[in-house]
């Protein structure tokens, strides 16, 4: 990549739990790719679901960060502080009509892969709760991109289905949030796991609705579990752990799911002689798109 001084990228995660080792592979990814380009790194804590953030969960994953040496260059942005910066941008949205209130419940829709559209010309039922939903069978069809390892994409949005963007219970959804913040935060580049890959097309026609600049998209490889499932706090992946040794080998581990091929003896050395390998010899071309196992004593 070339060096700029206006790249700007971010790891953004949800405070469910602390992190995981799948979680610390994107986060050094987004870091790393940001540092090498000379860039800038920010931190954002995607706090709009309460009852899935657990008090505290949010300052445990920023003290893991700062463990693993991964700091951040401006304030922390929390998303539950951003509810009038998502509110314009919905009421943009139904002005320009490609937002529209649904009353219809998924039990009702169940019978289909994508919500079928019922709402689109007008509620269904009044007197239940409303969710607010984009048209995606307006606006930028289809969606075209390219990924930085996956290569060329394509998805009709409309395909995907009119997705939520502000829910029944009034909480802001994830697709409208990351879009405006990822505009007002000015970043440049995206660098995320690979299961968020078919999110983009949604973001995509809201960033080309909405007059948004779109970024750059790079999805890493997931790590996954000896049985095949991605890493994750819902499928109760262990957290890291804190204990120093214990975070050079996992920093290490990172490097290597990352398919850096860091050095074994760089394993015992400090998290910041770690780092400065890793900027200075980070290739997004070593990177390979399929899924990645770490090896049995790894966690």
């Amino acid at each position: 990549m070339t060096a700029t001084a206006s790249y700007r990228g971010r790891f953004a995660p949800t405070p469910s739990g602390p992190l995981h080792l799948g979680s610390l592979v994107a986060a050094l990814g987004s870091y790393l790719d940001a540092r090498a380009a000379g860039g800038q790194w920010l931190v954002r804590i995607e706090d709009i679901d309460p009852p899935r953030c657990p008090d505290g969960a949010d300052l445990t994953i920023l003290q893991q960060l700062e463990r693993f040496g991964l700091y951040w260059d401006e304030a922390v942005c929390w998303q539950h502080t951003r509810s009038d910066a998502y509110q314009r941008a919905l009421e943009q949205l139904i002005t320009q009509r490609l937002a529209y209130p649904c009353s219809c419940s998924r039990k009702q829709w169940q019978n289909f892969d994508v919500y079928p559209g019922w709402c689109r010309d007008g509620v269904r039922d009044a007197t239940k709760p409303i969710a607010w939903r984009l048209r995606s069978d307006l606006g930028q069809r289809p969606v075209v991109w390219q990924d930085r390892l996956f290569g060329r994409q394509q998805f009709d949005p409309a395909a995907l289905g009119d997705v939520v963007l502000k829910r029944k219970d009034a909480l802001w959804a994830y697709q409208l949030a990351v879009v405006v913040d990822d505009a007002d935060q000015a970043i440049t580049d995206i660098v995320r796991g690979y299961d968020l890959l078919d999110n983009t097309p949604w973001q995509r026609q809201l960033q080309a609705a909405l007059g948004y600049a779109t970024p750059r998209y790079l999805h890493l490889p997931l790590v996954v579990s000896a049985d095949g499932q991605k890493l994750s706090k819902q499928n109760l992946a262990p957290p890291l752990a804190d204990a120093p040794d214990a975070v050079r080998r996992q920093l290490h581990q990172a490097l290597t799911l990352l398919d850096q091929a860091p050095p074994a003896t760089l394993a015992s050395e400090p998290v910041d002689t770690q780092l400065q390998w890793a900027i200075a010899h980070w290739s997004p071309e070593r990177l390979t798109p399929h899924a990645h196992r770490p090896t049995p004593e790894e966690p």
